[in-house]
């Protein structure tokens, strides 16, 4: 036996490789998770289109087997949760259940959607406000209302505030009541169909709306003095015809320039009086022109003839009115003036075109 070097080991036979195993390709993907099967869970928790889940379910089923993914589970659960909540559904419609839900939800969503912003009035629009329309008080939401149904106001319009100052509650009041009254009259130019309790009301900016937003708008209405207004009170050029709109524009500057009589009688202030006198000639003498210059359809064409008749026969006493030299022979003048007015005249003709027949009552003296 031979012995090795001395102090070191035999060397020992060299030893073979582990066998390699042979090359078969690319290695194999890892199994994936099938599409429809989370599709199945999804649908059968959210509950959207119950069956849908079981249908999803039933497709994944085969398809796992086939490709050897995953997702068994995930289908099966899919597809027994759907069940159940087709099961709820089914149960929900034969007691009425889902019926009395439905209708509960579209309250709240007409509740919800009938209440705005003060903010986000426009023309137009019909609406209640806490404690009624006279209530004076700071209104943040109102609660818009169908104008056929009886509602407390109608917006006539808005007006921006200028400046960078908050110019004082004072001020701005002053203001929305001229120009509130104007926006009135514009938009409902057949003044003898706003009811009598029917007044100008306005909201307007407070100091913290003001600095906080920015708030300059000042929005005009009709409101109920009392009770409540039904129907919409909008007369203009959005819902009279072409025929309406003549009649109304030609005798209501007539009415406009009435409204501007002096408060002082010509024994205390001939001058103005005089000088009324003179605009309420002008405005006559407009009116029938414009009469004449249009052209009235059928019935109407002969009672508006006799209303320019009227005019004119008025004219001539406010122009001798107006060139009066002294109180009474103004006063000479004043009442066959007022009288040949076509105030009845203007009911056939009104009738005719289908305006407003009720004339307002006059305001009470003093």
């Amino acid at each position: 036996m031979s012995s090795s070097p001395q102090g070191w080991p035999a060397p020992q036979p060299p030893q073979p490789h582990p066998p390699v195993p042979p090359a078969y390709g690319a290695p194999r993907p890892p199994a994936t998770t099938n599409g429809l099967a989370v599709a199945s869970l999804v649908t059968g928790i959210v509950c959207l289109v119950p069956p849908l889940g079981l249908v999803l379910g039933a497709l994944a089923l085969p398809a796992i087997r086939r490709k050897g993914q995953r997702g068994k589970g995930l289908a099966v659960a899919g597809m027994a949760l759907s069940l159940v909540s087709t099961l709820l559904v089914a149960a929900g419609f034969a007691t009425g259940a889902f019926s009395e839900l439905a209708d509960g939800a579209r309250k709240v969503k007409d509740e919800v959607a009938s209440t705005d912003s003060a903010f986000s009035l426009r023309t137009g629009d019909c609406f209640d406000q806490p404690g009624g329309a006279t209530a004076e008080t700071e209104v943040m939401t109102v609660k818009d209302v169908d104008c056929a149904k009886p509602h407390d106001a109608e917006v006539t319009g808005a007006f921006q505030l200028t400046g960078d100052a908050y110019p004082g509650v004072p001020a701005i009041e002053k203001q929305a009541e001229e120009r509130c009254l104007t926006i009135g009259e514009r938009y409902s130019l057949d003044h003898w169909a706003v009811p009598e309790n029917a007044v100008t009301f306005y909201y307007h900016p407070t100091e913290d709306s003001w600095k906080l937003q920015k708030d300059r708008t000042v929005t005009c209405a009709y409101a109920a003095e009392k009770g409540k207004l039904t129907g919409s009170l909008r007369a203009d050029a959005t819902t009279l015809d072409a025929h309406q709109l003549a009649y109304l524009t030609a005798v209501n500057a007539v009415e406009a320039v009435l409204l501007k009589e002096p408060e002082a009688d010509p024994d205390a202030d001939f001058d103005a009086n005089t000088a009324w006198a003179g605009s309420v000639a002008k405005a006559l003498d407009g009116a029938a022109g414009r009469l004449k210059g249009h052209t009235f359809p059928g019935a109407s064409a002969a009672p508006v003839a006799d209303v320019v008749t009227s005019l004119e026969k008025a004219r001539g006493h406010w122009r001798k009115a107006a060139d009066a030299v002294d109180a009474d022979a103004f006063w000479t003048h004043y009442e066959p003036g007022y009288d040949a007015l076509p105030l009845d005249l203007g009911k056939d003709a009104r009738a005719a075109l289908k305006l407003s027949t009720k004339a307002p009552e006059p305001e009470p003296a003093g």
